[in-house]
């Protein structure tokens, strides 16, 4: 398996990911939200194992131009901010990194949500 980072290509935080990944000499595949979309198993998958507070970002424009009603149910019900998630791709943080690198980390699963620099090496290097 390889690395595939899911985001938006014009983000400045994606931005910095992909010239990280490329320093570290990481192979990888982008899956672009704004073309590409995101498929619900997906999103669970993140949800589940980093937490939703880690996943849905509440600090853009699209979280704040939700009705007060949608961010009280994304607040309230994990099933329906994921549905949120799914619908408007852009409040999913970014980037998310996951997959598998033969060679490093043993062969382990790599899974990344958000851009830190130190993780990218700890985790990618």
């Amino acid at each position: 398996m390889t690395i595939t980072i899911y985001g938006i290509k014009s983000c400045s935080t994606m931005k910095k990911a992909f010239t990280k990944l490329d320093e570290l000499g990481v192979s990888y595949d982008f899956h672009d939200y704004k073309k590409q979309g995101i498929d619900k198993e997906s999103v669970e998958r993140w949800v589940n194992e980093l937490g939703i507070d880690k996943v849905l970002n509440k600090r853009g424009t699209t979280w704040r131009k939700l009705t007060d009603e949608q961010k009280q149910a994304a607040d309230s019900d994990v099933d329906k901010a994921i549905d949120l998630l799914v619908e408007n791709t852009s409040m999913i943080k970014r980037p998310i990194v996951e997959g598998k690198i033969a060679d490093k980390n043993q062969g382990q699963d790599i899974l990344l949500c958000g851009y830190n620099e130190v993780e990218f090496d700890t985790k990618l290097e």
